[in-house]
């Protein structure tokens, strides 16, 4: 891993929470991620599991996680077991966790090799009642891939038919959407690297760059700055492109007068950055450019001051909604009748502003939670309006990375340059 280590005291926190959660006579069982095949013999970087990750802050393929609170034998309440390396291994994939280096990272003291892992499973059900097994339960969640957690799943329920089956994502949507200090602290370097990326292509855009050019400044300073890369594919979108909301072909020459908006941040130790600047190409914004600018940081800077402890994303993006109504009809992009004629179900700002506002965020950029739970102190949480005026060649967003706190908001992107003055002076220097 590129990042430093992360305490083992996150890690221990983490499964003392998870473990009060579980019912007496319970084991969970948790898998690392797959490493996913391209073509021949080819393969993606590998990208851990998230729950597997914030239970054992484990960062390698073959992982298993088993934890059984009440198990009779201390020993054997939390075990990690690890595919077991070899010199072989060691030669054509490089290092791998020793059982002393994985008992540092996650503070777990017995630790197992994989070929371990049936024979000690079965030793625990004999005296366990309840299998918690883990499932990808994102609202978003469309994938047609099996998963390692899926074939596990499948093996586990016809080997152990009889017992009871529980599921680990509720339990963890829940805990993980509020965020310990030190969680808050990867998220704060992810944007710090995220901020210098952002300040770098404010010195080296002009026009006649390419998109593509302005993506491998930023992944430069990220990876220079110790990221795993992107937390997400980057969006450099010049011109029309602004108007497409997840555009990522990046391929398209910067032009004089133009504005480019910027979907990027920079993942750190697994933990993600999401922002969003809309600049100008030429270091100069029109008048009618800095007007829409100005009021989408307007809606930018009402919609934080609403996550507040008690608040919900339904409501919540209500009443954003509404402000940006009347920024609509400042611009004169919506007329009166337009609202008085509108569907409540497809409210008429949605032709400027056709997505939410904010997500949950963390060790997934659209980290899990519900969007009906009330906001706590401790959630991460984005904010990020938009107009899209495709009219005119006009997008513009807006984004920054909030932590809700007892009494406000804690901006974790507060040192990224955001009002528009500010980024015609950077770029004019």
């Amino acid at each position: 891993m590129k990042y430093l280590p992360i305490s083992k005291d996150l890690f221990l926190k983490n499964r003392a929470k998870f473990s009060k959660r579980l019912k007496p006579s319970s084991v969970a069982v948790l898998n690392s991620s797959d490493i996913m095949p391209t073509t021949a013999d080819g393969t993606l970087p590998f990208k851990q599991d998230a729950n597997i990750f914030y239970l054992s802050g484990i960062d390698q393929e073959e992982s298993i996680l088993l934890i059984a609170p009440d198990f009779p034998n201390e020993n054997m309440r939390e075990i990690l077991f690890l595919r077991r390396t070899n010199e072989e291994i060691a030669i054509w994939e490089g290092h791998k966790y020793t059982k002393e280096e994985a008992q540092e990272a996650s503070g777990i003291k017995n630790i197992m090799w994989l070929d371990s892992f049936e024979s000690t499973f079965n030793t625990i059900l004999a005296e366990t009642e309840n299998i918690y097994l883990d499932s990808n339960e994102h609202i978003r969640n469309a994938s047609a891939v099996e998963t390692r957690s899926m074939r596990f799943n499948k093996w586990c329920q016809s080997l152990y038919s009889l017992h009871r089956y529980e599921r680990i994502a509720p339990i963890l949507t829940d805990l993980r959407c509020i965020k310990e200090p030190e969680e808050i602290k990867q998220l704060q370097h992810a944007c710090d690297i995220t901020e210098k990326g952002f300040r770098r292509i404010l010195e080296f855009t002009k026009p006649g760059v390419w998109e593509y050019e302005i993506e491998a400044e930023y992944i430069y300073e990220f990876l220079k700055n110790r990221a795993t890369g992107f937390g997400y594919e980057p969006i450099i979108a010049s011109g029309a492109n602004s108007c497409v909301l997840h555009y990522v072909e990046n391929n398209k020459q910067c032009k004089d007068g133009d504005l480019i908006l910027f979907d990027v941040g920079a993942e750190y130790a697994n933990y993600n950055a999401d922002m969003s600047r809309t600049i100008p190409v030429n270091g100069q914004f029109t008048k009618r450019q800095k007007d829409v600018y100005n009021a989408v940081l307007r809606v930018k800077n009402a919609a934080t001051e609403m996550l507040i402890p008690g608040n919900a994303i339904p409501e919540y993006h209500k009443e954003v909604g509404k402000i940006m109504e009347s920024e609509l009809l400042a611009l004169g992009l919506l007329r009166k009748v337009d609202i008085e004629k509108q569907d409540p179900n497809s409210p008429a700002y949605r032709k400027y502003f056709m997505h939410g506002t904010s997500h949950h965020l963390g060790i997934n950029v659209h980290d899990v939670a519900s969007i009906y739970k009330k906001f706590e102190p401790g959630m991460v949480l984005t904010v990020e309006p938009g107009i899209y005026i495709r009219e005119e060649g006009i997008g513009i967003r807006l984004e920054d990375n909030i932590v809700i706190t007892e009494s406000g908001q804690k901006n974790l992107m507060k040192n990224i340059p955001i009002h528009a003055e500010e980024i015609e002076s950077l770029m004019n220097n």
